[in-house]
């Protein structure tokens, strides 16, 4: 038996988020899976972020077999025992059989054909005990490490959530982690939801804006509407924050890969004049592919440094950050990040926003967000920017929602949970998408 075109691509996949830091989501998305059949992408694409969502579960089955720090396996046999393991404790339509030979095939196919016996046999114990490797229901954790073993999260980013949003909270957090997303799609006309519903593509209403839909069947990236650009997928938080920007003659944008914001900006703004900064050039490239209104300008550029000393009366400052609020979509950056990463994050964001700063014009708003639970990259790095610029103040959340409900954008005048103080804040588990941080600064002088 050969291994599949499935298995072989989540292998390679793997491979290449562990070797290089690569993003899943973004490999699953590239020419690595331009050959594969519906089906075999479907089964990538669950083994990829399955093992990504259960790592530490899956190392913690394997080690009982393992008789050795599973850190002295080579990457290549610990990702096919993973990959392994994965298909025994959660795929139950998977036979026994294929799961284990086929991983046993991976080693071997990655040039480590001595590790195969060692491999068939852990994976044979894995198989006689295939109900302990799935984790309890998280419901049951009782203790911070409790929960943090049953959701396979690091213990230290679980014990700071549970010190900032209470015990009840963290464990939701953990639990939608775990979970596949709903994909969510942006309208950019109003008129395509009968042609998608004609595709097979079922819908359902957003949580707050009117022109977000969650698919709730059918693929949308095969649709004739997709195709034509009529319609972005895009997670709801993350429409709300470009809402937040609301309209302007001149507007920064000074994050602005991959572009769904920008894209949604322009649609609300199709006569402004947008600047679109990105510093890293493969970024801007695909940036320039996936935007293409003719009053987006795109920039190469360190938007810390702007070759313009113009200034804009709508700034937006979607900071790279550690992406805490997305880890259903993106599981690999829970085993990644540091505590020290979030200092030096803290530490770039607040160079970002205090040249955005700069670059407001008189009575102007500056929208800061990060998809980041974490206050030294929300809260801290508000608070710093306006010790040291006088010229601006937090404008109340409140009643930048209000407007929106009442030029028909946001669906409700409920919107009271999304605000957290004198900031916007979603939370996944309690809103049914992303984590994000939004400020809206004013410019009064």
């Amino acid at each position: 038996m050969s291994v599949s075109p499935a298995r072989l691509t989540a292998f390679n996949i793997l491979l290449r988020v562990s070797r290089y830091d690569s993003y899943a989501q973004e490999l699953l998305h590239s020419e690595h899976c331009a050959d594969l059949s519906p089906a075999d992408m479907g089964l990538t694409t669950e083994l990829v972020m399955g093992v990504l969502r259960w790592q530490a579960a899956l190392d913690s089955a394997i080690a009982k077999w393992a008789f050795q720090k599973i850190t002295k396996l080579d990457p290549e046999v610990l990702i096919a025992l993973r990959l392994g393991a994965y298909q025994l404790g959660w795929l139950d339509r998977i036979p026994t059989h294929a799961a284990i030979h086929e991983s046993v095939e991976l080693v071997k196919t990655a040039r480590k054909r001595s590790a195969g016996p060692f491999a068939n046999a852990i994976l044979r114990r894995l198989s006689e005990s295939r109900t302990q490797i799935k984790p309890d229901s998280i419901n049951s954790a009782s203790t911070v490490t409790a929960l943090a073993n049953i959701s396979s999260h690091p213990q230290w980013i679980v014990h700071r959530w549970i010190a900032r949003f209470g015990w009840d909270v963290a464990r939701k957090i953990c639990q939608y982690d775990q979970r596949v997303p709903a994909t969510t799609i942006r309208f950019r006309n109003c008129n395509v939801e009968e042609r998608l519903q004609s595709e097979g593509v079922t819908l359902a209403p957003g949580q707050w804006l009117t022109s977000a839909r969650r698919i709730m069947a059918g693929d949308i990236t095969a649709t004739r509407a997709s195709g034509e650009n009529l319609v972005a997928i895009q997670d709801e938080a993350s429409q709300l924050v470009a809402a937040m920007v609301g309209s302007g003659s001149r507007i920064l944008d000074c994050c602005a890969a991959p572009g769904g914001k920008t894209w949604a900006i322009a649609d609300r703004n199709p006569r402004s004049l947008i600047l679109a900064v990105e510093l890293h050039h493969h970024r801007a490239h695909l940036l320039k592919k996936r935007v293409t209104a003719p009053n987006v300008l795109v920039v190469n550029s360190d938007a810390r440094t702007l070759p313009t000393n113009s200034q804009f009366d709508r700034v937006l400052v979607d900071a790279p950050c550690s992406g805490t609020g997305t880890l259903a979509r993106n599981p690999e950056i829970k085993w990644r990040l540091t505590t020290s990463d979030l200092a030096d994050l803290s530490a770039r964001q607040g160079e970002l926003l205090k040249s955005a700063m700069e670059r407001v014009s008189p009575n102007g708003r500056l929208i800061y967000a990060t998809c980041s639970l974490e206050s030294e990259e929300g809260e801290g790095v508000i608070e710093s920017a306006l010790r040291d610029n006088s010229a601006f103040r937090i404008a109340s959340i409140g009643s930048i929602l209000q407007e929106l409900v009442e030029q028909g954008e946001l669906v409700s005048e409920n919107f009271t949970s999304l605000i957290h103080g004198e900031f916007l804040r979603t939370i996944p588990g309690i809103h049914d998408c992303d984590g994000f941080f939004a400020a809206v600064l004013e410019r009064f002088r």
